[in-house]
């Protein structure tokens, strides 16, 4: 007798917007989770609105009802690092497991560490003895090559690429089509600018930008 289809994990998705449409369509691609359905907590009158085949549920008041329905599984599809560090701690306290979401065209070496609620999107390569913290974003056609370090909650932008044995700090992002030299540290928050080549180390909470990029000044909060 053929083997019994195991049915699809439910999972929430905390996010409304155009990120959120990218981790939906690797969840179905994947073909082993149902989409519950959107949390949007920035606007509250899109609630019950349809998004990307699904509905949008309504704000942060959605988990404990989630949770009464036994959707135990989540994740947190939006751009902002320092908001995704925070809210993956309120959804772990409240029960949450983190969903790990890999594109099926992404490369990703065999002895990788992911960590939970990271996404890896279409086209990104990520090389043998790579680190990549929870809730990271490795995003569209970007690249991490051998022995890097990416912390919790960085965001590697769209073609982006980090060469050998670089290390992305906590929170930070690396911009659309930058290149960051082997061997440099972009330090905890900072931010690098689209299409920088960043040739040396950038101190944490910094905003770097050009070629070569320089720190310019510290990032807004």
């Amino acid at each position: 007798m053929p083997a019994a289809r195991r049915r699809p994990s439910v999972v929430a998705i905390w996010g409304a917007s155009g990120h959120a449409q990218v981790v939906a369509d690797i969840l179905r691609l994947l073909g082993r989770y149902r989409i519950a359905g959107f949390i949007d907590d920035v606007t509250p009158g899109r609630r019950g609105e349809t998004f990307c085949g699904a509905r949008v549920l309504g704000g942060r008041e959605q988990l404990d009802v989630l949770l009464r329905q036994g959707v135990r599984r989540l994740v947190l599809a939006f751009g902002d690092c320092g908001r995704r560090l925070a809210l993956a701690e309120l959804v772990r306290r409240r029960g949450f497991t983190l969903v790990t979401a890999v594109h099926p065209r992404a490369v990703v070496a065999g002895d990788v560490e992911l960590g939970e609620g990271t996404v890896v999107a279409a086209g990104a390569v990520v090389n043998p003895a790579v680190r990549i913290g929870r809730v990271a974003i490795i995003n569209t056609s970007a690249s991490v090559d051998h022995g890097c370090l990416v912390a919790d909650g960085a965001h590697i932008a769209p073609g982006a690429h980090l060469a050998a044995r670089v290390s992305v700090g906590r929170g930070a992002w690396v911009g659309l089509g930058a290149a960051i030299k082997e061997g440099v540290s972009i330090g905890a928050g900072a931010c690098i600018g689209a299409g920088a080549v960043v040739l040396k180390d950038v101190a944490p909470g910094m905003l770097a930008y050009g070629v070569p990029a320089r720190a310019v000044k510290p990032v807004a909060r």
